[in-house]
């Protein structure tokens, strides 16, 4: 896949399938779009692209009284993600409150025809971009016959009865449900940092634990508990569980840590950058009234996560 961060190295091509929109976490709604794209573009020999956004428009919107959108993906996971669903060119182009003003004619006339080209424009159900939102199916359709591209309506993808959505994965990611986020995504949600020193708590009590900061202040982190994870190390998935949260049994923070358990595993992971996946939610945080009650339930957790990881290696033999 190309990657284009600059618009004036934009390559022209009037052949081309495109769609528009920040497509934050590439969920399944995103990817069905991305499909019916790539399978036109196939029948008609055109290149697909996708026109994204970065930063976040509703980070460099977010009003003083509200807080700023939590990330399902960075830019750089969402890159990968595109080009893993197989899109010829991702067009990056950078969200300032400058270009916030531009109007959604003037960008589908001067930017997305006049550089890019477009053949097919597809959108979403909810496809709205531009100042004031302006750029809906409608003008879509009125430019379409003026500068000669066809417009696409991709239906929404439904989920136990709701719309799949990033709004929706964000949401169930703040109750801890990771089982429905990863089946609106269509894998599990990661959270990808850096492996940092903590205070050796863990080891001394014989479960040592990975701290981990975030590589991306705004990515979300999902809700205080305890979950079943999964990291790639030196090749292989090792299964673990992870506690986020404020630690109540041992200290008064007020700030939550992520700190993540390996199974079978004990080699030192400092300053090293990791990717945790999130399988399964096990419980939330807790404040024990002993170390002795606080590690009984430690084994317990623990045998929860050595079964979803034997059940998970037996799932995925030979695969």
């Amino acid at each position: 896949m190309i990657t284009v961060r600059h618009t004036d190295t934009i390559p022209f091509d009037a052949k081309t399938a495109l769609t528009v929109g920040t497509f934050d976490g590439v969920h399944c709604g995103h990817r069905a779009i991305i499909d019916r794209m790539r399978a036109l573009a196939a029948e008609q020999g055109e290149r697909t692209v996708v026109v994204t956004f970065d930063p976040h428009p509703q980070i460099v919107l977010a009003k003083p009284d509200r807080e700023p959108v939590q990330l399902l993906t960075s830019i750089d996971e969402r890159l990968a993600l595109l080009k893993a669903a197989g899109v010829d060119m991702t067009v990056v182009i950078t969200f300032t409150r400058a270009f916030a003003a531009t109007p959604a004619e003037t960008f589908v006339r001067d930017l997305l025809v006049g550089r890019i080209g477009v053949r097919h424009f597809f959108i979403g159900h909810d496809h709205l971009f531009g100042h004031g939102r302006g750029g809906n199916e409608e003008l879509l359709q009125h430019l379409g016959t003026e500068l000669g591209y066809a417009v696409e309506r991709v239906g929404p993808l439904d989920h136990n009865g709701l719309i799949v959505s990033s709004t929706r994965v964000r949401a169930a990611l703040k109750t801890g449900d990771v089982e429905t986020a990863a089946d609106m995504l269509g894998r599990p949600y990661a959270l990808r940092g850096t492996v940092v020193r903590g205070d050796q708590r863990g080891r001394k009590l014989g479960i040592p634990t990975a701290n981990i900061v975030a590589a991306d202040e705004h990515k979300l982190v999902p809700s205080r508990g305890v979950y079943v994870v999964s990291s790639i190390i030196d090749g292989q998935r090792v299964f673990g569980m992870a506690n986020i949260g404020r630690r109540p049994t041992f200290t008064d923070d007020v700030h939550s840590t992520i700190e993540v358990h390996y199974l079978d595993f004990d080699d030192m992971l400092y300053d090293r950058q990791v990717t945790v996946d999130f399988h399964r939610f096990i419980r939330h945080e807790m404040k024990f009234e002993s170390i002795d009650m606080f590690l009984s339930q430690v084994r317990e957790d623990r045998a929860v996560a050595i079964e979803y990881a034997e059940t998970w290696h037996d799932d995925h033999v030979g695969q």
